[in-house]
């Protein structure tokens, strides 16, 4: 399918249709158009339809978006006739706290629990090796509910929403024992059948807005992690979430992709850090 053909766009309330608010024009680095459109032909030819569905709402224009949305459809359609996991489990979690936290959300002593319920989740919902997750690696749930899936056999991907250094800088090494978490999260890294994906790589950097201001990489990486686990089908998604129900700290967090799950119906399986006594 060629994207230089113009279609109508869609309308209705479906979250991911060309119709909704997330699918403003923006303005990628580089040559704008030019480069929105190497990435989209990049994510073709590797055959990844979820880049197609982010790289989508970004867009340079309402006709393009709608032609993107048409390409990743039948990439999906044909994707789904292969091999698929039997359920795909998405996760968002809280970091560990950092030393300098002023409230307390998910401290250092709640691992231990957090860590039980993760794997109890898990087991509830029937996990192992049939079935596949996918999570960042951020100290904390990511990295816990990571190890809870290779010990039940489930395959894991981990998406990254910056290069591994910045990443582990970012959402790693600042938490309470930083160092110790790298290194877990170095070593389960090393025990992936599927390597990392890195965002950047993958989809170029995150567009910029109408006044220049470059997009948030954690609600971008938010948005590829759902797509990402819808793609297989809606039907296979069980998501799980370490939360305390809170709005978050910032945009890309827990409480947006709980959103945005509740959004599309998705099966959720909160476990409240609140409740880790």
């Amino acid at each position: 399918m060629s994207l230089n053909v113009l279609v109508a766009t869609p309308s209705g309330n479906n979250p991911d249709s060309a119709g909704t608010a997330r699918g403003d024009a923006r303005e990628h680095a580089a040559d704008g158009p030019e480069a929105w459109s190497t990435r989209i032909e990049i994510a073709r030819q590797s055959g990844h339809p979820e880049d197609i569905m982010v790289l989508a709402g970004e867009a340079p224009s309402a006709d393009l978006r709608a032609a993107a949305e048409m390409l990743a459809d039948d990439m999906l359609q044909q994707q789904r006739l292969r091999n698929l996991p039997d359920k795909v489990f998405l996760f968002s979690g809280h970091m560990i706290d950092t030393p300098d936290r002023p409230i307390a959300r998910f401290p250092p002593d709640r691992e231990r629990l957090a860590a039980v319920r993760i794997g109890a989740a898990l087991d509830a919902l029937g996990a192992g090796p049939d079935d596949l997750a996918i999570a960042q690696g951020a100290a904390g749930g990511d990295i816990l509910f990571g190890e809870a899936c290779l010990a039940r056999g489930v395959s894991l991907q981990l998406l990254l929403p910056l290069p591994e250094p910045a990443f582990l800088a970012a959402s790693v090494l600042p938490c309470c024992a930083g160092e110790s978490w790298r290194e877990r999260y170095l070593a389960l890294r090393d025990r992936l059948t599927l390597p990392p994906r890195i965002m950047p790589d993958a989809l170029g950097p995150p567009p910029s807005d109408s006044h220049g201001n470059p997009g948030d990489p954690y609600e971008r990486c938010n948005r590829w992690l759902l797509y990402s686990a819808l793609a297989p089908g809606r039907d296979r998604l069980r998501f799980i979430c370490l939360w305390d129900g809170d709005g978050g700290d910032g945009p890309g967090g827990t409480a947006q992709m709980v959103k945005e799950v509740a959004q599309r119906n998705g099966q959720v399986t909160w476990l409240d850090t609140r409740e880790l006594r």
